[in-house]
């Protein structure tokens, strides 16, 4: 048994999270061969060379000044024709990386590799005969046969190195060495272009502090606007020519930039195509689960099409499709245009059912989780929580917000002990009214809030705790 782990190191110099999670669940096959795969500048030949302690039988690093600003699928193009040379029987990556955020390389890895596809791992349930079983971030279970490629979920984490253990070598190919087309590598082979970039401002709003004993008014205010979860209507003063539409959610932004818009609820690659030689459209949208970012991915590296993931917002000149998203775990915005017809994107949609009040539990309020858990039954909430709060084991990751986790938008959001990370913040922004609890008067979550107590979560629940 052959695995291939693709691992990219980070802005940070360590993996990401999601990458980590693949490795370690890699290691823990019995009886697996473990290579790492990486392309990256040659500095990361040490940082490759350091991880093979951990266990992994070799690596392999592509570098070569012809895979320089290579988007997602001239990234894929190019370490499929590394995994083809190192022909394993299975291929981890982790879901997505932190500084693309875009979960798309895997799924156009599996298609330039003509490998079967399960995406969205929570758990590695049996492997034998040729084939593996998996349970999926939705609950369901999953069989493919080898070769087979999986994208892991947050489910474990990475091992330390033993004292005595030693490095494995590490081999850097070049574009000549796996046989690449340069056409098709880096920026030249990049269908989608980066415009411009800036600070995120989005969703900002202006806070009203409130005392703990006018919480519950504030809450009956936002179920009686019941604001939350639509895009704001703007008249077009230009439009492109058509655009197809996955689902109703991304019939949404379509409508944001094209009067001429067809919603088709199919949700397969063959019918995708088969709608864009019918319909040739100007653009195709999907929404964000599961589901459509796998279809879009594929239907990308299919036809060599640039695909922008994750939009948060669409506009156009009348002939280009601008998508505008964030990155950098959401620290800035992006303005992306795709050098082929259709452009590809998949939006930032919402869960549409979620209860009217979310109640998210941030790391500041660990002491106070039970109290927390009290008031959601008291408003018939919905707990959420942030990416702090998982990964030191408050809530369960099917809790988490964010970048990383799940995007709501009710009528009420409540955040209590939430600091307003800019990856927790992506997932929430467009609820309809936020309240958020922090003893910090500078928390940036006061920043997207419309009321804010500033108290700690103890002191909060001692004010309204006759309440609850």
């Amino acid at each position: 048994m052959r695995i291939v782990v693709c691992i990219r190191q980070g802005r940070n110099g360590e993996a990401g999270p999601f990458d980590a999670c693949a490795y370690e669940a890699a290691l823990r096959v019995e009886g697996a061969e473990v290579i790492l795969l990486s392309m990256g500048v040659p500095a990361a030949e040490g940082y490759l060379s350091s991880l093979t302690r951990l266990g992994a039988a070799r690596a392999v690093l592509l570098t070569d000044r012809v895979f320089a600003g290579a988007d997602t699928l001239a990234t894929a193009y190019a370490l499929s024709l590394a995994i083809k040379k190192l022909s394993p029987d299975m291929v981890f990556c982790g879901r997505q990386t932190m500084e693309g955020d875009t979960a798309q390389v895997g799924p156009m890895l599996s298609e330039c590799a003509g490998f079967s596809l399960i995406t969205n791992v929570t758990g590695i349930l049996r492997i034998g005969n040729g084939s593996v079983l998996c349970r999926t971030r939705d609950g369901e279970e999953e069989h493919a046969s080898f070769p087979v490629l999986l994208t892991i979920e947050r489910i474990n984490t990475l091992r330390l190195p033993c004292l005595r253990s030693k490095s494995a070598p590490v081999e850097v190919w070049s574009a000549a060495d796996i046989g690449a087309d340069p056409a098709r590598c880096g920026l030249t082979g990049s269908p989608t272009r980066v415009l411009s970039t800036c600070e995120r401002e989005a969703g900002k709003r202006k806070c009203r502090f409130l005392s703990p004993e006018d919480f519950f008014g504030a809450v009956e205010e936002g179920i009686s606007r019941r604001m939350g979860g639509t895009l704001k209507e703007k008249c077009l003063d230009a439009c492109l020519p058509s655009v197809l539409c996955v689902g109703e959610g991304a019939a949404e932004y379509g409508k944001a930039v094209c009067s001429n818009v067809t919603i088709t609820e199919e949700n397969t690659p063959e019918a995708i195509l088969s709608l864009i030689d019918q319909l040739a459209p100007s653009a195709v949208l999907w929404g964000s689960d599961m589901l459509s970012k796998r279809c879009a991915a594929k239907v990308a590296a299919r036809r060599g099409l640039g695909l922008c993931a994750d939009c948060t917002a669409l506009d156009t000149d009348g002939e280009t499709l601008f998508m505008i998203r964030p990155a950098l775990s959401g620290s800035v915005t992006a303005k992306i245009k795709s050098l082929t017809k259709p452009a590809l994107a998949t939006v930032r949609t919402v869960e549409a059912d979620v209860k009217d009040i979310v109640l998210s539990a941030g790391y500041g309020a660990a002491s106070s989780l039970e109290d927390i858990k009290r008031l959601a039954t008291r408003l018939g909430a919905e707990l959420a929580s942030s990416r702090k709060a998982v990964e030191n084991g408050l809530l369960p990751y099917e809790t988490q917000v964010g970048l990383t986790g799940r995007s709501v938008a009710p009528p009420v959001y409540i955040a209590i002990g939430v600091s307003g990370a800019v990856h927790h913040i992506v997932g929430m922004c467009r609820a309809g009214t936020v309240i958020a609890v922090n003893p910090d008067p500078e928390a940036r979550i006061f920043e997207y809030a419309d009321y804010g107590i500033r108290l700690t979560a103890e002191e909060f629940f001692r004010a309204i705790g006759p309440c609850i």
